[in-house]
């Protein structure tokens, strides 16, 4: 038996709103090893789905799981009865002759078989069942833990890619207009309206636009290297370019209402981080019961199956056989102050696990507070965004007017196409920054993020 089933069930119950998708799509490559996904468009659950098979964080958490699982059978073990099976063969010519004539045996032999079972270990039986049981839902709640953080980290860097894409349509926009604002300078200049200098100014406007492209387009190709690293992709070597992949999806500004002492409160419920430390607060409580135990007896009983050689012949295979069957007890009256010197430590390992989920329930509280405040500041400046690119545009379509009407400056427009721009730019960023801090506060949130997305937790109870 092994986690891999309950892996599967954690996954399907966790993102059941995610859309699976199909095997030939996901385990199908190329002849130049580049995975179908990578050449088609890609949506963020799509995303999600491929982390969740792929992501080096996740495959590691399994292993950890697994891992877990040995532990868990370990910590049962004192509960199980325990089979040996033991045995020796001794040639010695050490031998005394008894004060009777008969044959002394230089060889001997024995083998035999024991079952024991422990009845009482003063309450460490009872408490390593426990321990079992919370080293299970420990191990689990930890890579509940590890799914969310990678899947936060993919929203994140799917939301950069699209920012960042963005981000080149806008600056490809700006140095197209500044391009057309420096041809009709330059027809100008050739037709004697306009002085060298409006076209130096327009010159200079474009140079200094030109390196943004640039930038942008760089950030472009970093945010989509990040992508697909988180999802379990190596690029090729021989990939010195851009990586060929494609979103489909697109920023946006979703409604979302949150209140905050809902949000405290149901981060406080979900957050395995928390249930986790709680349910190594309990291990650490068991951890007392254990060591307490040492001022207590132990009984066992025994039964067993044994034969040897008789030692009256020197035939090796005249054998003596026979059953036996017992209980035994041993109890420590004094051991040297051993007992209280691990219940004093397993006291201070308890209670510093108390100061932990203690001090993990304040910093969840204040990741909440710091996540929906970003989010409220995110959220406001989207709303103030709304109407500003139209008005630049609007302030833009005029200035080029007036300028061709002559009522207008080179520098009206110049300044027109700068605002236009910047308001581009923080339209772009005020959308990437609403649904990042969207992603950041529901996984603060400990919220299932496909299966609540969209809805208002002010509602919730």
């Amino acid at each position: 038996m092994t986690y891999k089933p309950l892996i599967q069930s954690i996954l399907a119950a966790t993102w059941l709103a995610a859309a699976t998708l199909p095997v030939s799509a996901e385990n199908a490559t190329t002849n130049n090893n580049i995975p179908p996904w990578i050449s088609r468009p890609l949506s963020l659950t799509e995303a999600i789905n491929l982390c969740l098979k792929q992501n080096g964080t996740i495959l590691r958490g399994q292993s950890d799981l697994e891992a877990q699982y040995g532990v868990v059978i370990q910590t049962r073990a004192v509960a199980l009865p325990t089979v040996r099976v033991g045995g020796n063969y001794q040639d010695s010519n050490a031998v005394e002759t008894p004060p009777f004539p008969a044959p002394v045996p230089e060889q001997n032999w024995v083998a035999n078989v024991e079952l024991l079972q422990s009845i009482y270990e003063g309450g460490r039986i009872n408490s390593a069942l426990r321990s079992a049981k919370l080293t299970k839902q420990q191990a689990v709640l930890q890579y509940q833990t590890v799914v969310a953080d990678s899947v936060l980290q993919v929203r994140l860097a799917y939301y950069d890619v699209l920012s960042a894409a963005d981000q080149i349509v806008v600056n490809e926009a700006s140095v197209k207009l500044l391009t057309q604002e420096l041809e009709d300078q330059q027809r100008r200049y050739e037709a004697g309206t306009v002085p060298r200098f409006n076209v130096l100014r327009a010159e200079v406007e474009l140079a200094n636009e030109r390196p943004k492209l640039i930038q942008a387009r760089n950030f472009h190709r970093i945010a989509k290297n990040n992508l697909v690293n988180l999802l379990g992709y190596h690029v090729p070597s021989g990939t010195y370019e851009d990586i060929p992949i494609q979103l489909t999806d697109r920023l946006d500004a979703e409604p979302y209402q949150v209140e905050l002492p809902v949000a405290v409160a149901k981060a406080l419920e979900n957050r395995s981080e928390l249930a986790a430390l709680r349910k190594a607060e309990a291990l650490r409580k068991e951890g007392v019961i254990n060591a307490k135990a040492g001022y207590k007896p132990s009984v066992q009983l025994f039964a067993g199956y044994g034969a040897r050689n008789s030692s009256f012949t020197t035939d090796l295979a005249r054998d003596v056989n026979g059953y036996t069957v017992g209980a035994q007890v041993s109890w420590y009256i004094f051991d040297g102050w051993l007992t209280q010197g691990r219940v004093r430590q397993a006291k201070a390992l308890h209670e510093g696990a108390r100061v932990d989920v203690d001090n993990e329930m304040r910093n969840i509280e204040l990741e909440v507070r710091t996540a929906f405040s970003n989010f409220i500041e995110a959220r406001e400046i989207l709303e103030s965004q709304k109407k500003v690119q139209e008005e630049a545009e609007e302030a833009l379509r005029l200035a080029i007017a007036r300028a061709g009407a002559g009522t207008g400056t080179q520098l009206d427009v110049l300044t027109a196409q700068t605002s236009l721009t910047t308001a581009r730019s923080t339209q772009v960023q005020a959308l990437h920054d609403y649904d990042a801090t969207r992603a950041r506060l529901e996984r603060a949130i400990g919220l299932n993020t496909f299966g609540q997305a969209g809805k208002s937790l002010s509602s919730q109870n």
